[in-house]
């Protein structure tokens, strides 16, 4: 048995004595054939004494147990010292000889010190190991307890939200066929009233036919009566023929309303069908303590959507400005009303300019795709991936590392407009990431992989947030837009239109060219917009990933587009590979 289980074994226990007579000092030592604790100076003593040199002296923490002194059952004279493995019976010499003769007889002190030995190791087990992972298991399913009723409390939300918004749609649909059934009443009374008003008329023809007979027979002379009287002239016009109205049916649902049917439009929870994850146990010979994983779950809130506002007809040019110190327009993050920050990727520049390409400033970074964003308090956060760390720049221009990623490489990163969350693309030689930081840069929690365990990511060099939270990542190697929600479950993958669309856009086109996603961005509407650079377009797919045109192609002269982003007016910017020419578009109204 190692010296430290012992130290640890015994810790905690009475103050030692030399068990020399009136020897005071401290014990340190023991000698196992006399079974008597020693002082460093006895000791000594001890191990040049020609009756005890040869005595084996030890470390007080390896002694050997002395053995308790018991009585044989069988010969009350005499106390137990062998033990037969044969027979497993301890006793005394005098059974040896009489009962276990050929037998395989232990030295009793040696077996009962390995016995002592090993209930020392058990305990120091106990103390050292599963007593401290059974607590690290208890933390992790207190923190799964919390995670759980936040996830939940997630949940609760997301289900109140859609059963308002079913609410707000019933009101709706009520309302509008409320208002049908006015226009109907008033339609079918103002029908009436016309029919009404015919007979009115006709009333007062007859009123007047009346009189004019009344008059033949008192005021008119004979000669005018015998003349004018005849059938022909006073022949009654015949009563006028009206319909009576016709009285809408209400037509009730084919369906009852159900719990199962009003389910499909809520949705349901459910659990993924997937092997129930078993608790990682640190090994024994381990002394480090488990990480546990973190996932502070945010509650955000979802902006407003400009619902007045609709997709153009027709794609138009507003403008277009040059940015200086930039070969190429590779990425866009949007600073004050004027301002904006552009880098080409390749090259290292990082400027901020006018909407007008009037240069106000520019930093020195390692480049990148989408690594840059801007905070909702407008300071700049770019990645470097080589040193792994996250910069921030204030308002005073001085840029600061912000967050240390360790292992992994940022490559991209947006700042929420919701919550002002970080969400951070991330990358090792291997493996890929988006990981979500609260806004003064806390992990919150990483997604990497679906529920079935299929990874998500390869290489997310852009990334944004939509409207309803959702986390876009367009990823270049994966061919692929990439959408999870916002708890990181994944809703859909993008990997582009049909090739049918490119045939029915051109004549020309024999094979449509495979989808290479660049510089991703949503608007107002929770449409999410993404740089083709093998088509030259910009593809437009809605909040459930459904592709729905190309905003930007050829016609509006763009070349391999690689940056994009949309204003708070609404308008489209558009970098290009070949140019650090700006076009900005108009493309809702």
């Amino acid at each position: 048995m190692s010296e430290s289980i012992f130290q640890l074994a015994n810790t905690a226990q009475h103050f030692l004595e030399c068990g020399t007579d009136n020897c005071e000092w401290n014990c340190q030592f023991y000698c196992n054939d006399c079974h008597l604790s020693l002082c460093e100076q006895c000791r000594d003593e001890h191990q040049k004494s020609p009756d005890t040199k040869n005595h084996q002296v030890v470390p007080y923490q390896q002694r050997k147990r002395q053995l308790p002194e018991e009585k044989c059952q069988y010969h009350k004279t005499r106390v137990i010292d062998i033990f037969c493995k044969d027979c497993h019976l301890s006793g005394c010499s005098k059974c040896a000889i009489q009962d276990h003769q050929g037998h395989v007889l232990l030295d009793l002190e040696v077996l009962y010190s390995e016995k002592i030995f090993l209930c020392l190791s058990k305990i120091y087990q106990i103390d050292q190991y599963f007593v401290s992972t059974t607590q690290d298991q208890q933390n992790q399913i207190k923190k799964d307890v919390e995670k759980t009723k936040n996830y939940m409390d997630t949940m609760r939300t997301l289900l109140e939200s859609d059963a308002e918004s079913l609410k707000r749609l019933v009101d709706e649909v009520m309302l509008k066929k409320l208002k049908e059934c006015e226009e109907i009443e008033q339609s079918l009374i103002e029908t009436l009233n016309n029919q009404d008003k015919v007979y009115e008329n006709y009333n007062s023809y007859l009123n007047d036919l009346r009189k004019e007979l009344y008059c033949y027979i008192s005021d008119k002379t004979l000669s005018e009566v015998v003349s004018f009287v005849s059938e022909e002239n006073f022949k009654i016009k015949p009563i006028p023929v009206t319909t009576k109205p016709t009285l809408p049916i209400f037509a009730p649902s084919d369906t009852e309303p159900s719990d199962d049917g009003i389910t499909r439009i809520l949705g349901k929870l459910y659990f993924p069908d997937i092997e129930l994850k078993i608790r990682e146990i640190k090994p024994m010979e381990l002394e480090t303590v488990l990480q546990e994983g973190r996932d502070d779950e945010n509650k955000m809130k979802q902006s407003d959507v400009k619902r007045s506002l609709s997709l153009c007809s027709d794609v138009t040019e507003v403008w277009e400005f040059e940015v200086k110190n930039i070969k190429k327009a590779c990425h866009f993050s949007l600073n004050a009303p004027n301002e904006i920050w552009v880098s080409d990727g390749i090259g290292r520049n990082l400027v901020e300019t006018d909407l007008q390409g009037n240069e106000s400033d520019k930093i020195y970074t390692v480049g990148g795709y989408g690594y840059h964003t801007v905070t909702l308090d407008r300071d700049l956060i770019y990645t470097d991936g080589d040193e792994k760390v996250i910069f921030r720049v204030t308002q005073d221009k001085k840029p600061t590392q912000f967050i240390k990623t360790g292992d992994w490489a940022p490559i991209s990163i947006h700042s929420s407009h919701i919550n002002g969350d970080i969400l951070a693309g991330m990358v090792t030689d291997e493996e890929a990431k988006v990981t979500r930081y609260n806004k003064i840069g806390k992990e919150i929690h990483s997604i990497e992989s679906d529920y079935k365990g299929e990874k998500l990511y390869s290489e997310p060099h852009y990334i944004t947030e939509n409207i309803n939270g959702d986390i876009c990542a367009s990823d270049d190697d994966m061919h692929a837009v990439v959408v999870v929600n916002k708890v990181g479950q994944h809703r859909f993958t993008y990997t582009g239109c049909s090739k049918g669309f490119f045939q029915m856009m051109s004549s020309f086109i024999i094979k449509a060219p495979e989808f290479l996603p660049y510089g991703i961005c949503t608007d107002a509407l929770g449409h999410i917009l993404v740089c083709d650079f093998n088509s030259n377009a910009v593809h437009l797919l809605d909040q459930e990933g459904q592709f729905l045109s190309l905003v930007i192609t050829e016609k509006q002269d763009i070349q391999c587009p690689l940056g994009v982003c949309v204003d708070d007016e609404n308008n489209l910017y558009v970098g290009q590979q070949s140019t650090n020419t700006v076009k900005v578009f108009q493309y809702l109204k």
